[in-house]
């Protein structure tokens, strides 16, 4: 444990007490979201990009959060839509 501390430059009881601390409200909000993002990308069939799952938040769920925050968890929890037009164009 020591080299740990020594390498990450912080006391012991500091580590101690960063573990023993509860997750922050963003950290758990960012966790909920990222499940919504997983069930919406799902439910779309893997073709939705951070735009239009943005989109849907705010429609569907009433989820005010920006394009970044989206676009950042998708990252995170490396899901990405799919490039290109995904049906015809109508004539």
């Amino acid at each position: 444990m020591s080299r740990l501390v020594a390498l990450l430059g912080v006391s012991e009881s500091g580590y101690y007490a960063y573990r023993k601390r509860p997750p922050s409200a963003r950290a758990l909000r960012h966790a909920w979201l990222t499940q919504l993002i997983l069930t919406i990308h799902h439910e779309s069939g893997a073709s939705y990009g951070y735009r239009r799952i943005h989109q849907v938040l705010h429609d569907r769920y009433g989820v005010t959060v920006s394009h970044g925050t989206v676009e950042h968890l998708m990252r995170q929890a490396r899901i990405h839509g799919k490039t290109g037009r995904t049906a015809a164009p109508n004539p």
